[in-house]
């Protein structure tokens, strides 16, 4: 038998399996914790604890005093003898973490305290530059009281944070990022899950919009209310389980003294990120225009103009002793671009410097402010003095602002690029669905086109050919194919009967079909496709790292360069080391000095080394998603590059996982109808595939010897053996279901005939599944699953890659051996258990191999959490894909070489965006500092420099850009 273990874990019969996501989320927080409950009232609270130095019943009695007096506790109930508090309490008034002070106060200790309501918040950071930005917002928000993890993502401009509700609230780590220099604005929150934005009509005062809230607030299943009272707008989260959309809206309507005063129609909010990134964009291009208006005008009077006599000429007329007003009008022109338009660098500065970090802003006032001061000390000295020649550098500082302010524009509009494979798996849900009303008997009473954020669970729809699948339902009638091809990135239309489960955001083809919604809103595949991108593009890769760690020092470590290049060309300057022919005309050794020092401080941009990696890993990601490959995040992209060694897994993974029965004989005086009675009570527990074969080839025999009699379905002591079958009493007899490692194990004996036909049907590459009754083996079912066509060609192709195979199976070695060699995997494990299969995985990697595991089976879950990369089938079980750093959506062993080819294609992309990122430095640097100068006579100028500087940052991002042209090295019709 497969490694697969059979009972009841395997999943959930009946109705409840309708409620399970079909993906559900890789890190998902769970919103309670045992000892943490929702009562009735969601606004009250039960927190339980044990207390240490209850020596009384006094003692008790002292506690429940102190914390009965407190301004937000409901009640208080102490048990002297078991030493535990029970306190309801209302968040809004007082926290978790002040009950515990009160009664540590009161001379006990409070024990095992539930701080484990944790919930998960997403955040807009605005106004981070570079790493040293996002490094500062992590820290900010890792230091709240109640925050237990924080992740900042440079490149998605947002934060997800874990923090303990009893603790803390959003309010409290907005202000921490506020604090720390960076704008922050809500996405969502844990009670986001599913939220609805109705707008309200028929609003005349505040006390209608609070009848209305009122009204909300006491339906069972609604969350949270909130109210937007300039706009007329409620935004409710509510439990889809209870309640939809639809009941609100008529809440609302039945909110008044007389029906239908007040109307409710669905609102969609325009998209933040989408509109916060046109607002950027515009910002970015609204500056750089004007800061050109500016700029123009002082390049043409310092660099064009003297250029063309006699045109500017008039530009050296002196308006008081060297003062002229061709400086004049620079001084003019420059301040604007320096101090209005360049004010975003002054305040990222002021905030970096105040959080005792450096970055990118420092970098670029530190080189304007250099070149404008200097310019105006020129200018002072020129006003003052009738003998003084210098020259100004205004040009400098405001081209420099004006290249920057360039180089940010087209930043943000390259980036507003990388998201754009999870923009459109976003958009795969259709706007509108036809919802049906059926009588009792069935037939259609109405029908009626909606909003798709109006669907509630158990709703019917119709979905006609052409159009896009809603929701995640289950097909009630009608046939039809549906094109999975946008989710799954199969290009051949699944044929849909009822019974067969639709995924949201998939195209019905050819027949009409109605659909009974089972997962809306958050909890369907899409939405949790697009939730799972959308953490891995947040999680920060190990080969960040090094960025991370260079940006530590990067800034001072320019400036001292910065410094000591000033130093290095003022001072031999002065000491006349280098002829004086060497500084241009109309400057003087300093100003030559102080230009290499400011285009050094420039060309050093560390935006570039901040954005190399993250950027590389949101269009992979989205990438790998749009094709049917569900990563994780940078870190299983990265470990994947390093795969050699891959471990499957045989049913279900090499295998199609749907196993028949190909025979049933008898080795006992047993009836035929007996036999299958007894192997259906025992298997009907069970989720896995071989026992529904069983139990299914068993109901399919009855009518073949004449029996109509209902089968026993009562069962007693259901026991799992992992890797081997069950154990059951049916009745008053004792039975086992497994194969011969099961029976060895409970002592069953073998007849001669018994080993025969196992021998021969492991020899076909058949598994057999022995049934024991009372301690005598009554009978046996031959199962047989076939290989999947793609098998052999995927190994193969893992050769040609220099990656080797393994199967690791609990089957027998004669099936698993057939396997193997049908596939072309030389080295196989077999008779494995699922711990078994981790500690083989934990050899294999002491021996140096990088393993990735291939598995679709809860008894996977332990070999794929132990692999350096887990590989879930998407067909598999929910814990499978939980364990797994990668999911295959659509099944097919095809992607295991994709999942690798594009970690290894991301992993080569982001090398390369580092070598764009220093490379400008490492070779920007020293011709910034004038290395070639005494050679050559080039020099970089500052403006040249920030030119440069901003050249880096868009290069990383297009090259990261251009992953979105990956295609897959093996496709499903390359044989």
């Amino acid at each position: 038998m497969v490694s697969k273990f059979w009972g009841n874990e395997m999943g959930v019969n009946g109705k409840d399996e309708l409620k399970l996501p079909l993906l559900q989320p890789s890190n998902g927080i769970p919103a309670s914790v045992s000892q943490s409950v929702l009562d009735v009232d969601k606004r009250i609270k039960t927190i339980m604890f044990k207390v240490s130095g209850i020596k009384c019943a006094s003692c008790a009695v002292s506690i429940e005093s102190v914390l009965g007096k407190l301004n937000g506790v409901a009640s208080v109930m102490v048990s002297p003898l078991q030493g535990q508090a029970v306190v309801k309490y209302l968040p809004e008034l007082i926290t978790a973490k002040q009950i515990k002070q009160t009664v540590e106060d009161a001379g006990f200790q409070a024990d095992d305290f539930s701080e484990q309501e944790i919930v998960v918040c997403r955040l807009r950071i605005k106004g981070m530059a570079c790493t040293s930005c996002s490094e500062s917002a992590e820290r900010a928000l890792s230091m709240v009281d109640g925050v237990k993890k924080a992740v900042v993502g440079l490149a998605l401009e947002e934060a997800k944070v874990n923090y303990d509700p009893n603790v803390t609230n959003t309010d409290r780590i907005i202000e921490a990022v506020a604090n720390a220099g960076f704008g922050a604005d809500l996405i969502s929150s844990g009670s986001d899950l599913n939220k609805v934005h109705l707008k309200l009509e028929g609003i005349n005062s505040s006390n209608d919009l609070t009848a209305i809230q009122c009204a909300l607030e006491v339906l069972e299943g609604v969350n949270h209310v909130a109210m937007d009272l300039e706009e007329h707008v409620a935004t409710i989260s509510y439990d889809s389980d209870v309640i939809g959309p639809r009941s609100l809206i008529q809440c609302v309507r039945e909110a008044g003294s007389e029906p239908n005063i007040y109307k409710a129609s669905l609102y969609i909010p325009p998209r933040r990120q989408d509109t916060e990134r046109q607002h950027d964009i515009k910002m970015y291009k609204i500056k750089f225009l004007w800061s050109c208006i500016f700029s123009v005008p002082v390049v043409m009077f310092s660099m064009v103009l003297p250029m063309l006599p006699p045109y500017g000429n008039w530009l050296d007329y002196k308006i008081h002793n060297m003062l002229t007003l061709g400086m004049l009008l620079r001084w003019i022109f420059c301040s604007p671009v320096q101090f209005f338009i360049g004010q975003r660098f002054y305040v990222g500065s002021y905030h970096a410097l105040k959080r005792r970090s450096a970055n990118m802003d420092v970098l670029v006032a530190l080189g304007t402010n250099a070149a404008y001061f200097y310019s105006v000390y020129v200018l002072i000295k020129a006003l003052i003095s009738d003998k003084f020649e210098g020259q100004d550098f205004f040009e400098t500082s405001s081209m420099l602002i004006s290249f920057i302010l360039l180089g940010k524009y087209l930043e943000v509009v390259a980036r507003g690029k990388t998201s754009d494979a999870l923009a459109k798996l976003t958009d795969l849900a259709p706007d509108t669905a036809y919802l049906l009303t059926l009588s009792g008997n069935g037939d259609v009473i109405s029908e009626e086109e909606i909003s798709t954020q109006l669907i509630q669970r158990d709703d019917i729809l119709k979905i006609v050919p052409g159009a896009k699948v809603p929701v995640d339902g289950i097909v009630i009638n009608g046939q039809s194919h549906v094109n999975e091809s946008m989710i799954t990135g199969e290009a051949k239309p699944v044929a849909k009967r009822p019974g067969d489960k639709v995924i949201c955001g998939t195209v019905n083809e050819n027949g009409c079909v109605l659909v009974k919604a089972t997962h809306v809103g958050s909890e369907t595949a899409l939405s949790q496709i697009v939730q799972i991108v959308e953490t891995a593009q947040l999680a920060r890769a190990p080969v960040q790292k090094l960025a991370d760690q260079i940006s530590k020092f990067f800034v001072p470590a320019v400036v001292v360069a910065a410094f000591l290049t000033w130093l290095g060309w003022f001072i031999p300057g002065e000491a006349r080391v280098y002829p004086k022919s060497w500084i241009p005309k109309a400057m003087d050794g300093f100003e030559l000095a102080l230009q290499f020092g400011i285009s050094v401080l420039v060309v050093a941009c560390p935006c570039a080394l901040g954005l190399a990696t993250p950027t590389a890993v949101m269009v992979a990601t989205g990438k790998g998603a749009s094709q049917g490959v569900l990563i994780k995040g940078g870190n299983a992209l990265e470990k994947a590059h390093k795969v050699n060694l891959v471990v499957f897994d045989k049913t279900g993974t090499l295998t199609v996982g749907k196993p028949t029965v190909v025979s049933a004989v008898l080795f006992s005086r047993s009836s035929m109808e007996e036999f299958c009675n007894i192997a259906i009570a025992a298997e009907s527990n069970s989720e896995h595939p071989i026992a529904k074969a069983v139990v299914e080839h068993a109901k399919k025999l009855y009518p073949k010897h004449g029996s109509q009699t209902e089968y026993v379905t009562e069962v007693d002591d259901f026991v799992v053996h992992p890797g081997a079958g069950v154990g059951v009493k049916v009745g008053d007899k004792k039975v086992l279901v497994g194969n011969r490692r099961l029976m060895q194990a409970c002592n069953v004996p073998f007849g001669p005939e018994v080993e025969d036909y196992i021998s021969d049907n492991e020899h076909l590459a058949r598994t057999c599944v022995l049934v024991a009754i009372d301690g005598r083996v009554a009978g046996a079912f031959s199962v047989t699953d076939p290989v999947k066509p793609e098998a052999a060609r995927v190994v193969s192709f893992l050769h040609s890659m220099g990656i080797s195979s393994i199967m690791v199976t609990g089957d027998n070695w004669a099936t698993a051996t057939a396997i193997a060699k049908e596939v072309g995997i030389q080295k196989l494990f077999a008779e494995t258990d699922p711990l078994g299969k981790a500690d083989k995985i934990k050899e294999l990697q002491m021996k140096g191999m990088t393993v990735a595991m291939v598995g679709d089976g809860i008894n996977d879950s332990p070999a794929l959490v132990a692999a350096d990369v887990g590989l879930a089938i998407g067909a598999g079980t929910d814990v499978a894909i939980e364990a797994a750093d990668i999911v295959l959506i659509k099944s097919n062993l095809e992607d295991v070489i994709t999942a690798i080819d594009l970690s290894k294609k991301t992993i080569a992309r982001i090398r390369l965006n580092y070598v764009w990122a220093l490379g400008y430095n490492i070779l920007g640097m020293p011709i910034a500092a004038g290395v070639l100068f005494p050679f050559t006579g080039i020099r970089l100028p500052p403006w040249l420099a920030g030119a440069c500087m901003a050249a880096s940052s868009i290069s990383v991002v297009c090259s990261s850009l251009l992953l979105q042209s990956y295609k897959k090295p093996l496709h499903p019709d390359s044989h």
